[in-house]
């Protein structure tokens, strides 16, 4: 004969108490982030909150991508940068299973890294410049993203960040882009020194976009 059915009442079920507060951020992140695979990035989201690692989630909700442009956006390569900066340096399978954490495409990933000629260890600010590239646009349009991403500062304002960290991006993007000379990158950064001075070695967006394309190209 089967055993019979177990039978549950309410004292025999015991709900930690955290759990609701979990599943409420869980999905609040879920809504801001707009996972592709709602499965594949949940199973990233636990994963990282059972280690005490950066959650997979967007600051905010991003307007949603045209039909068949699905990929990187500003605010993943963010969370990226929020999982895996903190070491300077990562590798290909941490890269891979955070990218995969956030349902991004794999192809996207692979054309990045050749690009870079990256072997097994990566220096995370030359994907991150990189990263900022395969957002479309020009090398400045590059740079108005990272400004965008790593500024401190409330959203809305003018998005500075260090000097030598724009300088270190920039150099990186230039000297890959091929038809920008050693001399122009050099006059390129010399022009926005005075800018960087007078905020105590910042830099924004406005100080260099106010440039030529030629110049900044």
């Amino acid at each position: 004969m089967p055993p019979p059915d177990t039978m549950y009442c309410a004292q025999q079920i015991n709900i930690p108490p955290e759990l609701p507060d979990i599943l409420k951020q869980f999905t609040k992140a879920a809504i801001r982030t707009q996972p592709d695979d709602v499965l594949k990035w949940s199973a990233a989201y636990f994963s990282a909150l059972s280690k005490g690692e950066a959650l997979p989630v967007k600051d905010r909700l991003e307007m949603p991508q045209k039909a068949g442009h699905s990929g990187l956006t500003p605010a993943l390569l963010k969370v990226l940068h929020k999982q895996l900066s903190s070491k300077n340096y990562t590798n290909k399978t941490e890269l891979r299973e955070k990218w995969k954490g956030l349902c991004l495409p794999l192809d996207q990933l692979d054309s990045i890294l050749c690009l870079g000629n990256f072997t097994d260890e990566i220096n995370w600010m030359l994907f991150f410049a990189l990263g900022c590239s395969a957002l479309g646009g020009s090398i400045t349009s590059a740079l108005k993203h990272a400004c965008e991403i790593l500024t401190e500062e409330p959203e809305g304002s003018a998005a500075r960040i260090p000097f030598d960290t724009f300088e270190s991006l920039y150099t990186c993007l230039a000297r890959l882009d091929g038809d920008i000379t050693e001399d122009q990158i050099d006059a390129f950064l010399l022009s926005l020194q005075e800018a960087a001075g007078r905020r105590g070695g910042l830099i924004q967006p406005s100080d260099f976009t106010s440039l030529s394309g030629e110049t900044a190209d």
